[in-house]
C-alpha cells in the first residue's frame, strides 16, 4: 500500500456455513462491493465458504474452534497483516488466556506492537479503543444468535488512520 493510500477491509467472523447459509446474504455482498481485501475472523465452517468471499474480493483468514482441520491447515488459527504502517493483529478468540472472548483476543497479541485486533467466535459486535489498540469484533453476517441483526464491519485505513464501522441487517436472505 502506498503511503496515503486508502485500503478498504471487509470484516467478518463466524459464518458457520453451510448450516447457517449456503449462499452468502445480498446485504452482505452488497456491503463488501468495492472492499480490497476481506479479513474472515473464524468459523467459515467449511471450505465451501472460502470462493463465496473470494468471488468478491482477495481473502484472508484465521480458523476457529468450528473450522476443520482443511481449514486451520490452511489459514493457521492466527496472523498479523500489514497494511501500510498499520499492523492487524487476527485471532478467532476461542482458546488461550483469559476468561472472556476479547481478553484471549488482547491476549493473543500482548507485548507485539499490533494496531487492531480483529476477532470473532462471541457472535457480539465490538468496536473500542483499548489503550490506543483497536478491538473489532464484527458479530455473524449469518447466525445472530441473541442479537437483535446480522452485522459485519469494514476498517478503512489512511497512512496510519484507522476507521472502523460496523453494519447491520436484519434479512439475511440472498
Amino acid at each position: 500500500m502506498a503511503t496515503g493510500a486508502t485500503v478498504t477491509i471487509g470484516v467478518i467472523s463466524d459464518t458457520h456455513m453451510p448450516r447457517h447459509a449456503r449462499v452468502l446474504p445480498a446485504a452482505l455482498r452488497e456491503g463488501l462491493r468495492g472492499v480490497d481485501v476481506i479479513v474472515h475472523c473464524g468459523d467459515m465452517v467449511d471450505a465451501m465458504a472460502v470462493p463465496l468471499f473470494e468471488a468478491i474480493a482477495p481473502l484472508q483468514a484465521v480458523a476457529g474452534n468450528n473450522d476443520p482441520s482443511d481449514l486451520q491447515h490452511r489459514f493457521g488459527k492466527r496472523k498479523i497483516l500489514e497494511f501500510g504502517g498499520v499492523r492487524i493483529g487476527i485471532v478467532h478468540g476461542h482458546d488461550g488466556a483469559g476468561r472472556s472472548t476479547l481478553a484471549r483476543a488482547e491476549n493473543a497479541f500482548k507485548g507485539e506492537h499490533i494496531d487492531a485486533i480483529l476477532f470473532g467466535h462471541s457472535h457480539i459486535p465490538y468496536c473500542r479503543w483499548h489503550d490506543g489498540v483497536l478491538l473489532f469484533n464484527p458479530g455473524s453476517p449469518t447466525d445472530r444468535r441473541r442479537q437483535r441483526e446480522y452485522s459485519y464491519g469494514t476498517l478503512r485505513i489512511t497512512g496510519s488512520s484507522i476507521e472502523p464501522q460496523l453494519f447491520y441487517y436484519a434479512d439475511k436472505s440472498p
